[in-house]
C-alpha cells in the first residue's frame, strides 16, 4: 500500500461517524427523516461562484474546494510578494456563499471591492487583503478562511484544494500564431486561460502537491460532489491533478455531477463541443466515474454524441435550461439551483429545497 493510500485511509477515519440516527448516509436513506445533502463543489473563478450561488439555495451542508494556481492580477501580486496561496478564487467563493440579506450582500460587495488609485493598492481586492492578513495572523489557511466565513455569515465552507500555491503548465498547439503547428509549453494560469492556441493537456508544478486534509475529508464524507462549471483547463481539471484529491474522488461513495459550461471559452476551449470537454477530462483522469452530466439544453446541438461521451464515465445526461435569459453565457442561480435540486432528488433522497 502506498503512502498516499495510507493517508487516504486515515482521512476516512477522521470523517464524522455515520450512525443509524438519521444523520449518516444509512440514516438518510433508511429512516423517515430526510435531511439536506452534504455537497462539495470543486472549481474556481466565476464558474464555481455560479455553482455555489445555486447550491446554497438547496443545502446548508456545502463545502467549496477551490483551485490555487491563479497568478494574475491582485492574487498574482500577493502570491509573488508574500509567498502565499493566491486568495482571489477563495474570495470569490466566499462572496458567492454570502446570504441574500443586507448583512450578506453588504459584505459580499465589500470583499469584492477593488481599490482604484495611482499607487500600490490599485487593483487589489479588499477580500484578498483580509484573507492574507488573517493567514499571517493565524498561520493556518483553513482556520483563517473559516474565520472570514463566520464574519461574512457565509452559508458554507471554503477550502483551498492544495496547501501550496501551484503553477499551471500547458502543452499548447499554435500558442504562437506564427507557428500554428508547433507545440509549446505555456506557464501560468493567466497565460493558459488566454492562449490563442489549442490546449492539449495541463499539469501542475509541483507535480505531486499536498492536498488540504480537510478538502479530502469533505469529499470522502459527501453525498454529492459537483465539478464545474468553469474554465476547463485552468479551474476544473487542476483538481484532478492533486493526487490525494483525485484518490478521494475515485474512492468516495458520493454521487458526482459534472456541470458543463454554457459556451466554449475564448482561447482555452475555443471550438470545443460539449462532448469534447468530457473527452479531455477523461484523458486527465481516466479512473474518474461520474453519475450525471448536466448541460444547458440550448447548448447541446448533438445530444447523442454527448450521451455517448457521458457513458464512458458511467454517467447519464441531464439537460435543463440553466442560462440567464439575457443571452449572456452565464448561469442563472435560480435555474441552476432547480436543476441541481431535481438531479439530487432523482438520483438520491434529499430534504426540502430551502
Amino acid at each position: 500500500m502506498t503512502g498516499r493510500s495510507l493517508r487516504l485511509r486515515r482521512l476516512r477515519r477522521l470523517t464524522p461517524a455515520r450512525g443509524e440516527d438519521g444523520a449518516g448516509r444509512a440514516g438518510r436513506r433508511g429512516a423517515a427523516k430526510v435531511v439536506a445533502p452534504k455537497v462539495v463543489a470543486l472549481g474556481g473563478g466565476m464558474g464555481l461562484s455560479a455553482s455555489l450561488a445555486a447550491l446554497r439555495r438547496i443545502t446548508g451542508e456545502l463545502t467549496a474546494v477551490v483551485t490555487v494556481a491563479d497568478d494574475g492580477g491582485s492574487s498574482g501580486r500577493l502570491r509573488e510578494e508574500l509567498s502565499v496561496l493566491p486568495p482571489g478564487d477563495l474570495r470569490k467563493a466566499l462572496a458567492a456563499l454570502c446570504g441574500d440579506d443586507d448583512w450578506g450582500q453588504t459584505w459580499a460587495r465589500v470583499i469584492q471591492h477593488r481599490f482604484q488609485s495611482q499607487g500600490d493598492l490599485h487593483g487589489h481586492a479588499v477580500g484578498n487583503l483580509l484573507i492574507v492578513a488573517l493567514w499571517e495572523q493565524l498561520g493556518d489557511p483553513v482556520q483563517a478562511l473559516d474565520l472570514v466565513g463566520r464574519l461574512l455569515g457565509a452559508q458554507g465552507r471554503v477550502l483551498p484544494m492544495s496547501a501550496v500555491p501551484l503553477e499551471l503548465q500547458a502543452l499548447v498547439k499554435g500558442h504562437d500564431p506564427a507557428r500554428p503547428d508547433e507545440v509549446d509549453t505555456v506557464r501560468g494560469q493567466a497565460t493558459v486561460a488566454l492562449t490563442p492556441g489549442e490546449v492539449l493537456s495541463v499539469q501542475v508544478v509541483p507535480g505531486d502537491p499536498p492536498a488540504v486534509p480537510e478538502a479530502v475529508a469533505a469529499v470522502l464524507d459527501a453525498d454529492w460532489v459537483v465539478l464545474g462549471p468553469g474554465s476547463w483547463f485552468s479551474s476544473v481539471i487542476p483538481h484532478l491533478l492533486v493526487p490525494e484529491l483525485l484518490d478521494a474522488l475515485v474512492a468516495t461513495k458520493a454521487r458526482k455531477v459534472l456541470s458543463l459550461n454554457l459556451a466554449p471559452q475564448p482561447g482555452e476551449t475555443e471550438g470545443f463541443s460539449p462532448q469534447r470537454h468530457l473527452e479531455v477530462l477523461a484523458r486527465h483522469a481516466p479512473k474518474l466515474a461520474l453519475d450525471v452530466v448536466l448541460a444547458d439544453e440550448a447548448a447541446v446541438p448533438d445530444r447523442e454524441s454527448l450521451a455517448d461521451a457521458a457513458k464512458r464515465f458511467g454517467a447519464a445526461v441531464e439537460l435543463a435550461p440553466v442560462a440567464r435569459q439575457d443571452g449572456s453565457p452565464k448561469h442563472d442561480p435560480e435555474l441552476l439551483a432547480a436543476a441541481y435540486d431535481r438531479i439530487f432528488r432523482m438520483h438520491g433522497r434529499i430534504g426540502p429545497w430551502r
